[in-house]
């Protein structure tokens, strides 16, 4: 975790090398597109299974135009959108930044490579790693108390799966908060999307261009709860 509360002349100079080293991560993948696992020695090629830098860029702008300091992410795989949304908190200079992230497939399916490139950006300390499932550690969140401002969402594409992302973040993200969600020219992330618009008062702020490895929609959830009885239903 970070905190820029306390933040010294000297401690602002290092935080600034800290961006410095972030960016040449990021250029260095978005030039190579691949990486090296150093738990096995295994090649992995980034994109597209990665978002692409233009998305990380848009995730990296709402990160500081909504000037947020709780932020979460479901799904890390090559942590390229992780690198993004900590280059978005440290550009906002807050007290006690910190990005949480939920992915039980790194060891397993990325060999650790996003937690790896995080490490080697000099952002692991702002990160917190779950090595769970989200559908099981989101109600954990919700029962602890835990409050966020900003979600992305890029994990489980199956719509049973990510419906209930949706429907959890939509109680942990803070009121008008923002929802990015990745993948949006899937049917079932579309399908799951479109019920928190029609029926829990979501507002749909951005749309990318059609894209068939990755589209992304920006929601951003209801400011004040809507008042619905058991009969109210919009079919989506």
């Amino acid at each position: 975790m970070y905190d820029f509360s306390t933040m010294s002349s000297q401690t602002v100079i290092n935080e600034d090398d800290v961006l410095r080293r972030l960016h040449l991560v990021i250029a260095r993948l978005v030039r190579d597109g691949k990486t090296v696992a150093r738990l096995d020695n295994s090649d992995h090629e980034i994109f597209p299974v990665a978002v692409s830098p233009v998305e990380g860029q848009a995730l990296r702008d709402w990160v500081t135009k909504e000037s947020v300091a709780r932020t979460i992410e479901i799904g890390l795989a090559y942590g390229v959108s992780a690198l993004f949304i900590c280059e978005g908190l440290l550009m906002n200079r807050l007290p006690d930044v910190q990005h949480v992230v939920v992915d039980p497939y790194q060891s397993t399916g990325f060999k650790d490579c996003g937690l790896q490139l995080l490490e080697e950006a000099g952002v692991a300390d702002l990160v917190e790693y779950h090595a769970e499932e989200s559908q099981i550690l989101l109600p954990k969140f919700l029962s602890e108390g835990r409050r966020f401002e900003l979600a992305f969402v890029d994990g489980s594409h199956f719509f049973d799966r990510v419906f209930l992302d949706l429907i959890y973040l939509g109680r942990l993200i803070k009121p008008g908060g923002i929802i990015f969600v990745d993948d949006y020219q899937l049917p079932a992330i579309e399908r799951a999307v479109s019920f928190c618009l029609t029926n829990l008062g979501w507002a749909l702020e951005e749309t990318s261009q059609p894209d068939e490895n990755h589209q992304w929609a920006v929601l951003r959830t209801a400011r004040e709860p809507i008042s619905r009885s058991f009969r109210d239903f919009v079919d989506f």
